[in-house]
């Protein structure tokens, strides 16, 4: 059996060998050159001449090395496009009509991001550089930005948590038959969802505040107006989810003498929770930018999220390198999770969740 395995990928490799073609392996492969030359050429030009100051990244984008790498991507990208386009219906077999129309979209990518790159090159880099490039002022407050993560993911987690406990019990109400407990849950959903989530933070963070004389921090009035709105939404998820549990799920259990609260606790939503952790962990996606918003009802020093070191910083400096820090910090939170809800969707369709698995 060890020897089958080993020999498989051998012949799999031989069959890819036979059903592919010259040209289309040609274009395939100009294309994929393009896309490297132009993606990796800038990074290797901008580390060569130095991030910091500013003007280094000055020099870099208007060096001849760089144009080189534009001429390159372009050059690269449209014979690998003219290639593929011109000779995939003539290609006999499937494995050479997929490498040539590859080709030819890795080509296009590249000749439009070459093309792109001689443009900037010739524009007024200065400018662009010194407002987005100029690295010096936000290196030195790394710290700032390692806790507004550490504080935006605090809020995200816990507003999470929060809003689906809270959406949990919304969505058990507003799938109930009489009307007196089904309507005030659809009231509190279609309020949540139906105003922005910038007027409830407003509302919970200055408006109670001063209009009730309640002390409430910012930061926990953030926590609260983002669970709150967390929680309509997780709601809607779980009616859902409820909704497409078979009733024949339900009339079972009622049929072993269980009461309805009784098939719903130990029956259907642990069936529905299994069908709804993708959408709430896209839910938690969203949540992570939208904890952004908390930037306009003002935090204290230790409290900052992400976006709110970034104004912090731009405001003392003019500087607008640190929305890009921001914006790097919330994509070294949100990818992984992006990773994470992808291979649960996956694991999920292959059936493979369950006891055990």
């Amino acid at each position: 059996m060890a020897t089958a395995q080993l020999g498989k990928p051998l012949r799999d490799l031989a069959w890819l060998r036979e059903q592919s073609r010259p040209v289309s392996l040609a274009a395939f492969a100009l294309g994929a050159l393009g896309l490297v030359a132009v993606t990796l050429g800038v990074a290797v030009v901008i580390f060569m001449h130095g991030l910091t100051p500013y003007e280094n990244v000055v020099s870099g984008f208007k060096s001849a090395e760089m144009t080189g790498v534009g001429v390159w991507a372009v050059g690269l990208g449209v014979a690998a496009a003219a290639v593929g386009w011109g000779t995939y219906r003539n290609m006999p077999t499937k494995v050479s009509r997929e490498e040539a129309v590859a080709g030819a979209a890795l080509g296009a990518q590249a000749a439009v991001l070459g093309g792109a790159l001689l443009w900037f090159s010739e524009g007024d880099v200065d400018i662009f550089a010194f407002n987005f490039f100029n690295f010096a002022g936000p290196n030195e407050q790394l710290d700032a930005f390692l806790t507004g993560a550490k504080n935006t993911l605090v809020l995200a987690l816990s507003s999470e948590l929060f809003g689906i406990v809270l959406g949990l019990v919304l969505a058990v109400f507003a799938i109930s038959k009489r009307a007196v407990v089904r309507a005030p849950a659809r009231v509190y959903v279609n309020f949540f969802r139906g105003t922005p989530l910038l007027w409830q933070l407003s509302f919970i963070g200055i408006g109670i505040p001063l209009g009730l004389g309640v002390d409430i921090s910012t930061y926990t009035a953030g926590i609260i107006a983002l669970s709150l709105n967390m929680a309509a939404y997780s709601a809607e998820v779980f009616r859902a989810g409820i909704q497409s549990i078979e009733r024949g799920q339900l009339e079972a259990a009622r049929g072993l003498g269980m009461s309805y609260g009784q098939a719903m606790r130990y029956s259907i939503v642990p069936q529905a929770v299994r069908r709804v952790i993708p959408p709430l962990m896209n839910e938690f996606v969203i949540l992570v930018k939208d904890t952004s918003l908390v930037v306009f009802v003002g935090l204290a020093a230790g409290e900052r999220e992400l976006l709110s070191v970034a104004s912090q910083g731009f405001g003392n400096t003019f500087n607008a390198t640190f929305f890009i820090y921001a914006a790097l910090g919330y994509l070294a939170i949100c990818l992984p999770a992006i990773r994470l809800v992808n291979a649960v969707e996956r694991r999920m369709r292959s059936g493979l969740v369950g006891v055990g698995a």
